[in-house]
C-alpha cells in the first residue's frame, strides 16, 4: 500500500490516534452495516481499532486486517485474543485475495494516505462479492477536527514551514465536502450513500493533549520532529495557551467529524 502516512511506531499511533479510531468504530459500524456470518476486510486496519471492535460482535465469520506497516500489524496482530482475527501486511493497490471473497470490505481512516485511492476502492469492489457492500471514513481535517485545528493554526503561526505542511495535510484527497462519495464513483460504485459521522473525546489535561503530539506518526510528527528543541518547547507553550483558552488546565472536550461513504457491489 503505497502510503503518504508515516507509519513506523505503532505505540505512538495508538497514542495518538488509536483513541480517535477505537471512539470512531462504532458509528462506522452502524453507518456500514453487518450481517451474521459476514466475511469482513479492514483495509488500512492500522492498529486494529475496526477489527476488533467488529470482533466484539457476534455476526462476523472472519475479519481480516491488511495494512502497509508491519510494526502497526505486529501490534493489532499482539491484541487479537479472538480466532475469527487475522493480521498482515498488504497492499491496497493490489490486495492478495480472490475477487468476490468478502461480504464486507471497510476502511477507516486510511484511503486518503493511499497514493492511489481511487485504484484501492476498486480493488476493495473487486474482493466484494455481489451483493456485499464497500464503506470507508476519512477526517474532515479542514473543518471538523478540532484537536488538530488548534495544533496546526497555532504552529502556521509561528512558523511557514507549518503554514505549507498544513496546507499540504489538508489538501489531501478525499477529506474536502463530496470528494470520498466521488472517488468511489470514479471505482465504478453506483448508489454511493454519503453520511457525516461525529464524536466527541475528552482530554483530561493539557499533557494527555500534547504527549501524543510531540510523539506523533504521520503529518503531525513529521513536522514536530524536524523542530529543534527550543522551537518544539516554543510551539508546546504556544499550544498549550490555545488548549487552556484563559482557565486553568484541565479537562477539555472537542468534537471531530469524519466524512462517510458507502455502496453494495
Amino acid at each position: 500500500m503505497s502510503s503518504t502516512y508515516t507509519a513506523n511506531d505503532a505505540a505512538a499511533y495508538e497514542r495518538l490516534m488509536g483513541r480517535w479510531s477505537r471512539l470512531l468504530a462504532e458509528p462506522f459500524i452502524a453507518f456500514a452495516g453487518i450481517a451474521a456470518g459476514d466475511r469482513v476486510l479492514d483495509l488500512g486496519c492500522g492498529t486494529g481499532s475496526l477489527a476488533l471492535a467488529l470482533a466484539a460482535r457476534r455476526e462476523p465469520s472472519h475479519i481480516l486486517g491488511l495494512d502497509i506497516s508491519e510494526t502497526y500489524v505486529a501490534l493489532a496482530q499482539a491484541r487479537a485474543r479472538d480466532p475469527r482475527l487475522a493480521f498482515r501486511v498488504g497492499d491496497a493497490a493490489s490486495i492478495d485475495l480472490p475477487d468476490g471473497s468478502v461480504d464486507r470490505a471497510y476502511s477507516l481512516l486510511a484511503l486518503n494516505f493511499v497514493r492511489q485511492p481511487v485504484r484501492a476502492i476498486g480493488e476493495m469492489r473487486r474482493v466484494t462479492r455481489a451483493g456485499g457492500v464497500i464503506a470507508a471514513a476519512v477526517w474532515d481535517f479542514a473543518g471538523g477536527l478540532a484537536y488538530q485545528r488548534l495544533f496546526w493554526d497555532t504552529a502556521a503561526a509561528l512558523d511557514p514551514a507549518a503554514d505549507k505542511a498544513r496546507a499540504r495535510h489538508y489538501a489531501a484527497a478525499l477529506t474536502w465536502p463530496g470528494e470520498l462519495e466521488g472517488a468511489f464513483a470514479a471505482a465504478g460504485a453506483r448508489e454511493v450513500v454519503a453520511q457525516s459521522l461525529t464524536l466527541r473525546m475528552v482530554y483530561a489535561d493539557f499533557a494527555d493533549y500534547w504527549d501524543p503530539i510531540a510523539n506523533a506518526q504521520g503529518p503531525v510528527g513529521d513536522y514536530v520532529k524536524q523542530l529543534a528543541p527550543h522551537a518544539l518547547a516554543a510551539l508546546a507553550g504556544a499550544v498549550e495557551r490555545a488548549f487552556l483558552a484563559g482557565r486553568a488546565d484541565g479537562p477539555r472536550s472537542m468534537i471531530a467529524t469524519a466524512w462517510a461513504a458507502k455502496a453494495r457491489v
